[in-house]
This record gives C-alpha cells, structure tokens and sequence, in this order.
C-alpha cells in the first residue's frame, strides 16, 4: 500500500501542474531595449516589472506608447520571456512581466494582475494595454480581465486586448481525481488524494480541476477588453528535444485540446481562435526552438508589428541568439543541434 501512494505522489509531481520548469540564466538580467522609444516615468508596481530576472524591478517606459504585459506559466521566471519582450522591443514595442508565485490561488494571482493593470494605466497617457499569458497564465490573465468578480479592474479608460496561449480552460486532466476522486482512489491512497494534491500544486490545487468554478464560470470579459485572440496549440506528437539518433527523449505534449477547448470561453463575443500544430514550450520558444509561429499568428492579428523586408536579417540573427545559440556548436553540449526553427523567413 505504501508503493501504491508513493507512485501516486510521483505521478502528481509530473503530471498535475502542466508546467515547465526552465532553469535561471545569467544571461536574462537584461536585453537590448535601444529600438524602443524613451523613457520618460519609472513605476515600482507590486507585481510588474521588467521582462527579466534583474532583482531591480523597476519599470522604465514611455507613457506615450502602449504596452503588452506577458504572464508567464508556473515554474516559470519573468526572465523567461526576455527573449520575447527583445522579440517585441525589435518592433519598437514595449513590455512588462507580471510576476507571482505560482503556488498561489489562481483568483489571488489574477486580482494583484487587475491591480497592478489599474496602477498601471493610472500612470500613462496611452490606454491601450496588451495581456499574453502562456499556460498557467493564460488562465490567470482572462481571469483578471473578467468583469463579474468584486476586485475588477476600475479604470474604465483602458484598451485592452487579451491574448492567451495554450491555456487549459477546461481544466488540466491530470488533475481531476483532485478535483472528484474515485472511490478506488480513495482506497489505494488512504484518503490522502486531496491533501498530496494541495502539497503538490499548491492553493491552486482544486481550481485547475473542472470541478471547480475558477474553471466551471469563466465569467464574462470587461466592456474594455476589444479583442480577445486565444491560441490553443495542438501538442500531439511534438518533441521538445532529441538526442543524436534523432529519437524524441523529452516530449512536448502538456495539454490536449480538449483541455484547452471550452464553449463559454470559445464562444465569447471578441474571440478569435486561431489552432496552431505545436508544443507547448515550442509555441513560446526556448533554447532550442524560436517561437517562429507564434510571431506569425501575433503579427497576422496585428499584435506584434510587421518585421520590415530590409531589417529581416537582422531579426533572423536576433532569433539565432535569443533562441538558438546554445546549438550554435553541438559539439559543445553533446546534442545533435537539431532545432525546429532556425530562421525566420525572409
């Protein structure tokens, strides 16, 4: 019986979060941000920051010009996307991260992101803010910006648009014995199914199940939210790194689309679907891969500006260092140097 409850805790521990756990770099300290406009205010916002893992979390921006804040899924850093925030500064367009800990309730992370967006907005003379959440995220950021919760955004100046990627908005599978386990559960487990999911994910443990009604009432967006663009990714037979013989040794597969398909959510008036065939981390880039199809769908739906014929070698070797430069050498990390995307096309 003891085996049967440490196989079980095994199995929460890599299956119940749907996270991806990316180590810290050095290197996402800072990025170049000479391509923006000035700054002319500096904000210390609870919560908001600079797109990068710099202890100093002061925001430089430009008041003039709007702003896309990024959420990042759990286990993840602000610094993670760096490499899209200097993605999105190449195009003259500037960012902030949201940051919270991902073992917090989803309803708490989503009020201090409705905050920190009110204080925010109190702050520039341009209205219009853009909010990417990726994963975990993604679900965080639609919450915020629903309308029927009692800490709702105030300022009804701002332009908002949301964009989420790869969200599971019906709940993560994985989780539902949390959410209702079976009567066997119970047995095998002694009755410890809720509490081991509680030490696992945190306080969020029963609200990413679809049991709960952080999944079950989406809730309606606020009148500011203009356009709603929600990238669900199919995940199936993705891979997120190969080993010399070309063979698959880490998979790239976190949510079905069943998982991230969900009628009250898909059927809002300012929705726009967009499938797109790809992983969940491969979708938002990492060491091995750029985000090639993301900066597509983002800058077909007028989200991230058009990259211009005469700077795309500059943005194709911008994406070679951000994304691709560990294999710039595979003899140096043993790998084969395979990438599924090494250039962005001219």
């Amino acid at each position: 019986m003891k085996q049967i409850v440490i196989v079980w805790i095994v199995f929460l521990l890599v299956n119940l979060t749907g996270c991806v756990s990316i180590p810290s770099d050095p290197a996402l300290l800072t990025f170049d941000q000479s391509r923006l406009p000035p700054a002319d205010i500096s904000l210390n916002i609870p919560g908001l920051g600079p797109c990068t893992d710099n202890p100093d979390r002061t925001l430089h921006l430009n008041s003039d010009q709007p702003v896309t804040v990024l959420v990042h899924g759990c286990f993840a850093s602000t610094g993670r996307f760096r490499a899209l925030a200097e993605v999105m500064a190449f195009h003259g367009q500037q960012s902030a991260c949201f940051t919270y800990d991902d073992r917090d309730s989803l309803m708490l992370s989503s009020a201090q992101l409705a905050t920190a967006l009110d204080k925010l907005s109190g702050q520039m003379r341009n209205k219009q803010v853009t909010v990417v959440g990726h994963s975990q995220g993604a679900l965080i950021a639609r919450k915020a910006l629903v309308a029927d919760r009692p800490d709702a955004l105030r300022n009804k100046e701002l332009k908002l648009r949301l964009v989420t990627i790869s969200g599971p908005f019906s709940g993560i599978a994985a989780a539902e014995q949390c959410g209702s386990p079976s009567p066997l559960v119970r047995v095998l487990t002694l009755g410890l199914v809720q509490p081991l999911c509680k030490i696992v994910s945190g306080d969020k443990w029963f609200e990413i199940t679809s049991a709960s009604d952080f999944i079950r009432q989406p809730g309606e967006l606020l009148g500011q939210v203009q356009s709603y663009l929600k990238i669900d990714t199919d995940e199936r037979g993705t891979c997120r790194q190969f080993n010399n013989a070309g063979i698959c040794i880490e998979h790239d597969y976190v949510f079905s689309l069943d998982e991230q398909f969900y009628k009250p959510v898909d059927e809002a008036k300012v929705v726009k679907n967009v499938e797109v065939k790809a992983g969940h981390v491969e979708i938002v880039g990492d060491q091995r891969v750029a985000p090639l199809k993301l900066i597509a769908v983002l800058q077909q739906n007028g989200i991230l500006n058009q990259t211009e014929a005469k700077r795309s070698a500059a943005f194709n070797q911008l994406l070679t260092k951000l994304y691709l430069a560990d294999y710039a050498n595979p003899s140096q990390n043993g790998e084969s140097g395979y990438c599924k995307a090494c250039a962005y096309p001219d």
